[in-house]
């Protein structure tokens, strides 16, 4: 093992934590989730300062790690729907989101030119909103602070920036890929 692995490995521990994550939801462990999923937050700010100071980027950590923070979210989302502490619908929103930039990308990839996407702001924007969702509602169910207001503002927020930034995605590359002349 190389120092420049690191992230990477850090990255695979995001992705082990992903189980543990779900099942203390599901399990109604909410002050455990907090601390894990707080634990892979902490991972995922790591692994980036790490790939980003010393250059120790990598195809697969490019890879991997998008794929931990949409799997952690992903099943965040669905176990804290399946409480109903999320509705149903904004789940559905989420992760039909995240299956059209996927198939995008696939696309754009294999039909155009080899991809080297890199997360536009509106998506880091909606990205931070579904984490600090996701964050609030367990607090919230650990500790029995929070208003649900709060909540429900989050809710819409997060469906709101879902939308916009799905629409950018698709626009955004639709234009690059038109230029390419696919």
């Amino acid at each position: 093992m190389r120092a420049r692995d690191i992230p990477n490995l850090i990255t695979f521990g995001r992705i082990l934590l992903v189980l543990p994550v779900t099942w203390a939801l599901l399990d109604g462990r909410y002050p455990l989730a907090l601390g894990l999923f707080f634990v892979a937050g902490v991972s995922d700010a790591l692994d980036g300062f790490l790939a980003k100071h010393y250059g120790w980027t990598s195809r697969l950590g490019a890879l991997l790690d998008p794929l931990a923070d949409k799997a952690l979210l992903i099943s965040c989302y669905a176990a804290l729907t399946w409480n109903s502490l999320l509705p149903l619908w904004l789940l559905a929103l989420v992760a039909l989101r995240d299956v059209v930039i996927v198939t995008g990308a696939i696309l754009y990839n294999y039909r155009v030119e080899p991809l080297d996407a890199s997360p536009t702001r509106v998506s880091k924007l909606n990205t931070f909103l579904q984490i600090v969702l996701v964050l609030l509602v367990i607090f919230q169910q650990a500790s029995g602070f929070g208003e649900a207001r709060w909540i429900d503002w989050l809710v819409y927020a997060v469906t709101l920036s879902i939308v916009w930034s799905g629409v950018d995605y698709v626009v955004t590359w639709g234009r690059r890929a038109r230029k390419r002349g696919a």
